[in-house]
């Protein structure tokens, strides 16, 4: 009887953490191969979309506003709480003036340390510098940072399961 009472009073909370990770899949219509999304992760200035297939996992940031222009050279300076250290990223996308911004890893069994370090540490600010020099500082919530973590860290392991 106890163990039934234990079963009960632990079911709630199984089913919350199954939940937190809601992705969303879909087939490219071209490729006809498997993706995964977080969707949409809505911030102050701008949003993160977490996409996967069986090669590569992108971290695709969209700016608010116009005039947000990005090259090759661009990049994206990411702190992190509690410490010093400082990850730098270049833009992995196309050349645009549309706000979009691209962090592209190869998705292999064994994950990259800077993914590792973007989905598993809170960050507190990312700073984007554009094609003209321009910045852009995005300064991240408790809340953004947490859905950041909890999203990133259930994508990046169920796109493990795509590789071919």
């Amino acid at each position: 009887m106890r163990c039934l009472y234990l079963i009960f009073l632990l079911l709630p909370v199984c089913l919350a953490a199954q939940q937190e990770c809601k992705l969303k899949k879909s087939t490219d219509p071209y490729t006809k191969e498997a993706r995964l999304s977080t969707g949409l992760i809505s911030m102050k200035g701008a949003g993160l979309s977490i996409e996967a297939d069986s090669k590569e996992i992108d971290f695709f940031f969209t700016m608010d506003g116009s005039e947000k222009c990005f090259n090759d050279a661009s990049t994206a300076v990411v702190m992190y709480e509690g410490t010093k250290v400082k990850g730098t990223f270049k833009n992995s996308g196309s050349v645009n003036c549309d706000g979009f911004f691209h962090i592209i890893f190869k998705n292999l069994a064994g994950s990259n340390s800077l993914m590792q370090r973007l989905i598993t540490q809170k960050i507190i600010s990312i700073q984007f510098t554009g094609s003209n020099k321009s910045q852009i500082l995005l300064t991240l919530s408790p809340e953004e940072q947490q859905k950041i973590m909890t999203l990133g860290d259930c994508l990046v392991k169920e796109a493990k399961t795509l590789i071919k």
